[in-house]
């Protein structure tokens, strides 16, 4: 029995790697395979929240969860990270949704962070846009003090693969394209 422990330990010793964890923000081709990027220091914290906008006549609320050890691939390799998640609701004056994908849960659409700038206190975001992809691009939220962040959305306003996109789809852009709009905690 100790000598099928021992090659029990031997085996586990040598096949068996802990998971690596690498600080927010290490550069992707220093990431390997299956590592953890964690947020070690808390950057994320400040940006948690329920945060509300009005612009251009809509009412925009985000809602700013942080999850741990969320799945990223790409084409290089699959890795791990801590990420901030925005789910959101726009309405119109009215007050009738024009889009939903907190509650409607739209696999689709995703708006996560890709990083941190922690000497600007800003936080990026990747956005896959709306329908058909269109408006993917980057979000950049700056903390301005413990209850506001500043709004920067740069979208790319193309159709990626306009097959995606049946006749009578909504592409609307329904996020705010602009800069400096501020979202207050609620």
């Amino acid at each position: 029995m100790r000598n099928y422990l021992s090659i029990l330990g031997i085996f586990v010793v040598l096949f068996c790697k802990a998971q690596q964890i690498f600080p927010l923000n290490t550069a992707l081709n220093d990431i390997p395979a299956n590592a953890y990027i964690k947020d070690s220091n808390n950057e994320l914290a400040p940006y948690t929240g329920i945060f509300r906008a009005n612009f251009q006549g809509k009412d925009i609320t985000l809602y700013i969860t942080k999850i741990e050890n969320k799945l990223q691939k790409s084409s290089q390799k699959n890795y791990y990270s801590d990420v901030l998640d925005i789910k959101y609701i726009v309405k119109n004056s009215s007050g009738i949704v024009l889009q939903d994908t907190k509650n409607n849960n739209i696999s689709q659409i995703d708006l996560f962070s890709i990083g941190t700038k922690p000497y600007d206190n800003s936080a990026i975001f990747f956005y896959s846009g709306t329908n058909c992809s269109v408006g993917w691009g980057k979000i950049i939220l700056k903390k301005i003090n413990a209850t506001q962040l500043s709004w920067e959305y740069r979208p790319n306003d193309i159709i990626l693969d306009s097959s995606k996109c049946p006749s009578g789809t909504d592409i609307n852009i329904y996020l705010p394209e602009t800069k400096g709009l501020i979202f207050t905690k609620q």
